[in-house]
């Protein structure tokens, strides 16, 4: 197991490695004209950028101290998303390039190049006299200094193009981040709705992610958010913090504030138990939160459960529908608090009504909705398997870099309605 993990280890480092040399090499040595402070600037950039990005996946994973996490993360993180976007770029702009080649290639091709197989006869007043002809081979002459400087043009300008794109759509998916999750309001029927219950709001908020980037200006962000919606219930569906109580207790306190009519409820995500569920689900029923660890409570109008993430497994502690689920009456709806779109099928044969999850970020960064649609069920939105309707929120933070594209932050109201209203 081990000698298969080094492997991988190893074949993702050359992967990394091939990918900057060949991005390096397209925007630094084609757009310089030789080694210079220009050329080694861009060189120290390029071998300083992955080194911090591992260093920050790193100095997260290990625990390292915060204030080197918190150092660490910005700078290491951005490059990830900055190198994505510069690799995608340069990628789109070969057939530029290709094209501008070949037409320099074409173009050199149609003029006559005299070669020593063509010999130039020499003129006859120049000629000694004699009776055989006089013949100066040709050698084919250097590349005209006009190739060279339209191909460091090609180059400049391509390259130019790339960190203007790459840039702009970090630097923007950044901003988008950073500013707070926007409200989006889904309308959810459930058939065992109570006529009482119809406009009954619940605000879904996932994947904060606090940790060595979004602390606790982020966290109030998220809390004005959903307190703004005016929910009658709030539902925390997983992976809030990337760190230990310790470390980012102060960033999560914003949370006492959540303020709901019938109180906020939350579920383990698969960072919670990277990060020591145990303690987590301590610090949010400090904070007023009420976990739901494989559990059921009985709100007004329906059925709310909870299970733990699928990644509690590891440590004993993974989903358990029998518990959370069984022995209710079958004639309430039931909402389901569910961290990862993948346990709908779980729900489905519990004969859940409404699946709240999160996990996916929506892909986070195009085009990881590809990769997402490939692991889950369902990337965003609100989809029905059979009798079940599973909701996944996009989620309020980001992991890794604090960057979204094509993939907006959100808190979602849903809204129930009775179709008997």
């Amino acid at each position: 197991m081990v000698i298969v993990f080094v492997l991988v280890a190893l074949a993702v480092l050359a992967a990394v490695v091939g990918l900057h040399h060949y991005v390096w090499r397209r925007l630094v040595r084609d757009t310089t004209r030789a080694p210079g402070p220009a050329r080694r600037a861009g060189t120290a950039l390029f071998v300083a950028g992955p080194l911090l990005m591992v260093a920050a996946l790193v100095a997260e994973r290990s625990g390292a101290p915060f204030w080197l996490q918190r150092t660490l993360a910005w700078p290491g993180f951005l490059w990830m998303a900055l190198a994505l976007y510069l690799l995608l770029t340069t990628v789109a702009t070969e057939p530029v390039r290709w094209w501008a080649n070949r037409r320099r290639g074409a173009a050199a091709s149609a003029a006559p190049v005299p070669t020593a197989e063509t010999p130039e006869q020499v003129p006859a007043a120049l000629a000694p006299a004699t009776d055989t002809v006089v013949t100066a081979p040709v050698s084919p002459p250097a590349p005209a200094p006009s190739d060279f400087s339209r191909r460091l043009f090609v180059s400049r300008v391509a390259g130019g193009v790339v960190a203007g794109a790459a840039v702009g759509t970090v630097g923007w998916g950044t901003y988008g981040v950073l500013r707070g999750p926007r409200v989006k309001r889904v309308t959810v029927p459930l058939a065992k709705l109570p006529r009482a219950a119809h406009g009954y709001r619940i605000a879904v908020v996932s994947d904060i992610h606090l940790g060595p980037v979004l602390g606790r200006d982020f966290a109030q962000r998220v809390v004005d958010t959903v307190n703004s919606t005016q929910p009658d219930l709030i539902a925390v569906v997983g992976d809030l913090v990337d760190g230990s109580v310790k470390n980012l207790g102060p960033a999560a306190a914003p949370l006492a504030g959540l303020k709901a009519r019938h109180g906020a409820y939350f579920v383990t995500g698969n960072h919670e138990y990277f990060s020591g569920a145990a303690q987590w689900v301590a610090e949010v029923r400090t904070l007023g939160l009420h976990p739901l660890e494989n559990a059921r409570t009985e709100m007004p109008y329906f059925d709310l459960a909870g299970v733990n993430d699928v990644q509690g497994a590891s440590e004993g502690q993974g989903p358990d529908f029998a518990k959370a689920l069984d022995g209710r009456d079958p004639a309430r709806a039931c909402v389901l608090l569910a961290h990862q779109p993948v346990q709908i099928h779980e729900a489905v044969r519990h004969a859940v009504d409404l699946q709240l999850s999160g996990h996916t970020h929506g892909g986070q960064l195009w085009p990881g909705n590809l990769i997402a649609a490939a692991a889950n069920p369902t990337v965003a939105g609100l989809e029905r398997y059979g009798d079940t309707q599973l909701y996944v929120s996009r989620g309020a933070g980001a992991w890794g870099p604090p960057t979204r594209v094509d993939a907006p932050s959100d808190v979602t109201v849903i809204e129930l309605a009775a179709l008997r209203a």
